[in-house]
């Protein structure tokens, strides 16, 4: 099998690992992407970006309170 995170994986694909990822296992190599988007276009400035591993998804919030979510910025 192949190792990714100290966990023990079987070879062939694996749909989705514990941190959210797709991967191939082969005796030469594992090979995995992630199966969430990270957003590009916020304020990098005033906001941060959440990874929720469970979920398999992220979330832009403000650096300054968390319950408050930010929204890609629009470049005209």
């Amino acid at each position: 099998g192949c190792m990714l995170n100290g966990k023990l994986y079987p070879f062939g694909v694996i749909e989705r690992t514990e941190d959210c990822y797709r991967c191939s296992c082969s005796r030469p190599a594992m090979e995995c992407c992630s199966l969430f988007h990270t957003p590009v276009t916020y304020d990098k400035e005033k906001c941060k970006i959440i990874t929720n591993k469970k979920q398999g998804n992220s979330d832009v919030v403000e650096k300054n309170d968390s319950s408050k979510e930010c929204f890609p910025q629009v470049r005209v």
